[in-house]
């Protein structure tokens, strides 16, 4: 640039303008930080109004500035550096929601006040702030209606809770790869959620599938939620489940659907114990049981144990089992033929008297209907009666 000779300084008196050098700024890296921060806070006050406000309602940008915000007004030094800037009167100011005092105001730290923890400083770039289609979903999820018909729907809730503390049915994490359908039941925010109907699909802006659905829920009342806004809520809640229904699989196979864990073997076992008892009806007593282990080893040593009658066992008839609870089933089992159990007492081989649990008198094409029944879910309505040697329904 060209320097200004004595002329030109004549000329520019003349025309009334100073000529000046170029003022260098005093200030520290850190007191320019500190400006900058403050004028943002300053743009957000113009832009809406008022000054940013605390509150885990409020948007992060919001909760963020208020905090920045309380940290200028305490520390008396970053005080001093704004307040010739404060021209609205925010220093002046006093929110009882603040978060108390800390020695900096680095972006970073107040992020991880805020529950933000590993973002980069630059506020514009926060990838936890929702955009304006998350907050539509979560709207979704959280605007619920009272269901009128809720009546026509609770016996529904009831019978899937009593196939679910029976262990007929099973809950299993949502995962991606999850579909919702009508007809299917869900756990969403410890409630039970019912999917009543499915309107007729359509392509969503992100070129997805999606649909509208009635879903109700089992504290009575229901929304009408995206297919979409339903499947991200169940994925992001950690205790978000899909509940099993009868029709999604065999609890019961020799081949397990894909990602079923197998978690146990139901058993059918015939005694060879000469016991008079037990020869007298061999042909319809049988011992049914849960085991987690090979069945064959279980009862290799059946003749030393008085839970096998103390005598060696035929085994008749082995299911696999897939995501159930093995306690409850057996549990279940039992109680479907309790009225046949076997009343023996047996002697282990120290002299004591033991009497066995898992026998009962029931011929082995009951015990088949029996297993059907838990396939198709309807086991529950049944128990076993002894006088007509058949499954009847319960009252």
């Amino acid at each position: 640039m060209a320097k200004f000779t004595e002329d030109d300084d004549a000329l520019l008196d003349e025309l009334g303008v100073e000529a000046e050098p170029n003022k260098v700024s005093s200030r520290t890296p850190r007191e320019e930080r500190i400006i900058a921060g403050f004028e943002e806070i300053q743009r957000f006050v113009e832009q809406h109004g008022c000054p940013p406000q605390h509150g885990e309602d409020r948007d992060i940008f919001e909760r963020l500035y208020a905090v920045r915000l309380d940290r200028l007004r305490e520390l008396a030094d970053c005080r001093a550096v704004v307040e010739p800037l404060d021209h609205q009167g925010l220093l002046a100011g006093d929110d009882p929601g603040a978060a108390g005092v800390v020695d900096a105001i680095d972006d970073d730290e107040l992020l991880a006040q805020l529950g933000v923890g590993g973002e980069p400083a630059d506020v514009t770039t926060l990838r936890h702030v929702r955009s304006a289609a998350e907050k539509r979903e979560a709207e979704e999820i959280a605007n619920r209606q009272k269901c009128d018909d809720f009546d026509d729907f609770r016996p529904l809730f009831e019978q899937i809770q009593k196939q679910l503390s029976s262990g007929l049915l099973q809950t299993r994490r949502f995962e991606r790869k999850s579909e919702i359908a009508p007809g299917r039941y869900y756990i969403l925010g410890g409630q039970k959620a019912y999917v009543a109907a499915m309107e007729d699909p359509f392509t969503n802006e992100q070129g997805k599938v999606d649909a509208r659905l009635r879903v109700i829920f089992d504290n009575g009342t229901e929304s009408n939620l995206l297919m979409r806004s339903l499947q991200k809520a169940l994925q992001q809640d950690p205790a978000g489940r899909r509940i099993v229904e009868p029709s999604a699989g065999p609890l019961f196979a020799d081949q397990n659907e894909d990602g079923d864990e197998a978690t146990g073997i139901v058993y059918v076992l015939r005694s060879k114990s000469d016991h008079p008892t037990v020869a007298a009806h061999r042909d319809v007593l049988h011992k049914i049981g849960v085991t987690r282990g090979d069945v064959a080893r279980r009862v290799a040593n059946a003749r030393l144990d008085p839970t096998f009658l103390m005598a060696d066992v035929e085994i008749v008839a082995t299911y696999e089992l897939y995501n159930i609870n093995q306690v409850r089933l057996e549990n279940l089992i039992h109680r479907i033929f309790g009225a046949a159990r076997l009343d023996i007492e047996i002697k282990d081989r120290f002299g004591l008297p033991i009497i066995p649990r898992e026998w009962f008198l029931v011929p082995r094409f009951v015990i088949d209907e029996a297993i059907e029944k838990i396939r198709d879910g309807t086991i529950t309505s049944y128990i076993y009666d002894p006088k007509t040697a058949s499954l009847v329904q319960s009252a």
